[in-house]
């Protein structure tokens, strides 16, 4: 804690040589770089090359690769990246003993990258881990568990996963599983299973950080019921400002200051533009008649959905509309509740402004030009994930 206030004294004593937002930005985030929440080039490198390294090289990716991992050295060096939660995500819809499999090549996936260039990253499982990686010049590297059909439904493959790195666990994917309802599926346990309750309870005592990102509303309200540690939204935006049911409801949004959890806003279009949301609805409509309409002649049914789509071109999301979603988290939960979640590497398209990871400085600058102090930005940037890695630790060591 005392590293973090003599940080932020830094940052609000530093001589005012900084003047436009541009400036502010690169000064604040140049001494507290930006911990992100969650990023998928570990899928990435599964799916485009096999898990071979051999076959790439993270010290600067082609432009048709950079453009599905949103992610190279440079480009994480360009956008002051300090930390980086790597998502180890696996299909939600696998059997269990196949997600769990793949679960660990992927956490083998993450740990690889870490060894292959020690120039620019080293593992992190501890606030303080991450603290000392920054100090050296690194980008702390972080695993966290993209979905509870990762444990195959069994405490101890929980266990072995937190073990091998695993520092959070998303509880749903878009599926709901087994113990745990997910916000794109339908509710079987009006949020969490009994057995659920033991998967939070354990992960409590572990010190392994419970995301609540793509779980249903009722979920949510179980974990806060239950967590005897803050909570983590990896990579969400807020219902009020986009009505999408990955998104947090200010219901939740109120009851943060209580858990001491943290939003992580994300970039993807879908979760940040109320007008994206609305058009890729109507979409899935469309496509839904022309199914009925077009039944047995996929061409027709292709023909219909292109047709609209070319008659209602695709709105684009924004870095203004990211922005909205801070100050909406900002205004319900408080400024101590907000973090970054960009989703780089698990989209294909981001908002305009906020392409790749270099682009972390012109959010920061937007949110200057809105008001948000020095301080506010350190405590967006990673102060207030770190708090929450502090206090999951601590809740550890005491059920310990």
């Amino acid at each position: 804690m005392k590293t973090l206030i003599s940080l932020f004294a830094l940052i609000a004593l530093s001589p005012a040589y900084a003047t436009t937002p541009e400036e502010i930005a690169r000064e604040v985030l140049s001494k507290m770089p930006v911990i992100d929440g969650h990023n998928d080039t570990p899928h990435q490198i599964a799916e485009i090359f096999a898990r071979d390294f051999s076959k790439f090289d993270l010290k600067r990716l082609p432009p048709e690769i950079l453009a599905k991992t949103h992610t190279d050295i440079p480009t994480a060096r360009a956008g002051f990246l300090g930390g980086q939660y790597w998502s180890v995500y696996v299909d939600a819809a696998l059997p269990k003993h196949e997600a769990v499999t793949r679960t660990i090549q992927q956490i083998d996936v993450v740990r690889q990258m870490i060894a292959r260039y020690p120039e620019a990253f080293a593992y992190a499982s501890t606030a303080a881990e991450v603290e000392s990686a920054m100090k050296g010049g690194k980008i702390a590297s972080l695993i966290g568990m993209e979905g509870g059909h990762s444990i195959g439904d069994s405490l101890e493959i929980l266990r072995q996963t937190h073990a091998l790195g695993a520092r959070y666990m998303t509880i749903t994917h878009s599926l709901t599983t087994d113990w745990a309802d997910s916000a794109t599926d339908a509710p079987k346990h009006d949020g969490l299973s009994p057995f659920g309750f033991e998967v939070i309870a354990e992960m409590n005592r572990l010190g392994m950080i419970v995301d609540l990102s793509h779980v249903s509303e009722a979920t949510m309200y179980d974990v806060l019921d239950k967590t005897t540690a803050p909570v983590l939204f990896t990579h969400s935006n807020t219902r009020a400002v986009t009505p999408h049911p990955r998104n947090v409801p200010d219901t939740v949004l109120k009851r943060l200051p209580a858990n001491g959890g943290v939003v992580m806003v994300t970039f993807v279009p879908g979760f940040t533009s109320a007008e994206r949301r609305a058009w890729e609805y109507e979409r899935s409509a469309i496509a839904g008649r022309a199914k009925t309409e077009f039944g047995g002649n996929p061409d027709g049914e292709k023909a219909a959905v292109a047709a609209w789509i070319a008659a209602n071109p695709q709105p684009k999301a924004t870095l203004s509309q990211v922005a909205d979603h801070i100050d909406h988290v900002r205004k319900v939960a408080g400024i101590d509740h907000v973090g970054i979640g960009g989703d780089f590497g698990g989209v294909d398209e981001l908002p305009v402004g906020l392409e790749n990871v270099s682009t972390y400085p012109a959010l920061f600058a937007e949110l200057v030009s809105r008001g948000y102090s020095k301080t506010d930005l350190a405590k967006i940037a990673q102060g207030n994930v770190l708090r929450v890695m502090r206090g999951t630790e601590a809740a550890a060591a005491r059920l310990r």
